[in-house]
């Protein structure tokens, strides 16, 4: 019987941009690619073909890139959980500090991007995310649904894509050179996993919220 062998060769990592050199890279056979695996309250850019992954529960990820200059990049964010304020509310300036979080997100990503030569203009974002996997609480999940639409439309993007809310987590796994995503949404075990995870970050950014926190926002 003759056995088919699948080549094995990986090519040499591509060069990391310096800001992001501390980042930890690995080569995935599923998606033949390097790839930069991101937690919450990160983001990566790049320049070159790789990938960058994450899994989102009630968090949301912007895969943003400028195809004419060939960079593009990924985050992964979430706003802190307020019940006094009420939900899907987060242009009400008493909560402007829990939006720096989504915004800080937003404008570190794409302002690297411009730093590379991408131009607003040409931006390609799609969004993922913003399950309902945290219970005994508001819906943190449409609340960073709700921002991140109503932030891409004042800041005049659009959205090429979107795979947005439901109950179940998703892995997310975005190639920037060519703008394509593979999704999977995840079994209910490793949602128990996920929903463990966010509720100690949701804990942490709340704490930071709430003292007013170490996020600055761009001018």
């Amino acid at each position: 019987m003759s056995t088919v062998l699948r080549n094995t060769a990986r090519p040499e990592q591509p060069p990391m941009l310096p800001a992001f050199a501390h980042m930890q890279r690995f080569w995935d056979p599923q998606v033949d690619h390097w790839t930069v695996k991101i937690l919450p309250g990160e983001y990566y850019v790049t320049r070159a073909d790789e990938a960058i992954s994450t899994v989102l529960g009630s968090c949301i990820s912007a895969c943003v890139r400028d195809p004419v200059k060939n960079v593009g990049g990924m985050n992964h964010f979430m706003l802190p959980e307020d019940a006094s304020t009420g939900p899907n509310n987060w242009l009400d300036p008493a909560i402007g500090l829990a939006t720096r979080y989504g915004s800080y997100a937003m404008e570190s990503l794409v302002n690297d991007l411009l730093k590379l030569g991408a131009t607003r203009e040409r931006l390609e974002i799609k969004v993922f995310g913003g399950g309902r996997v945290l219970s005994g609480m508001t819906d943190v999940g449409a609340r960073n649904i709700d921002f991140v639409r109503s932030y891409i439309q004042l800041e005049g993007y659009r959205i090429a894509a979107e795979d947005l809310g439901g109950t179940q987590p998703r892995k997310v796994v975005y190639f920037p050179a060519s703008g394509r995503v593979k999704m999977r949404r995840l079994r209910p075990v490793e949602n128990r996993i996920i929903s463990h995870h966010e509720q100690l970050y949701l804990a942490s950014i709340g704490s930071k919220a709430a003292g007013g926190g170490d996020v600055e926002l761009f001018d």
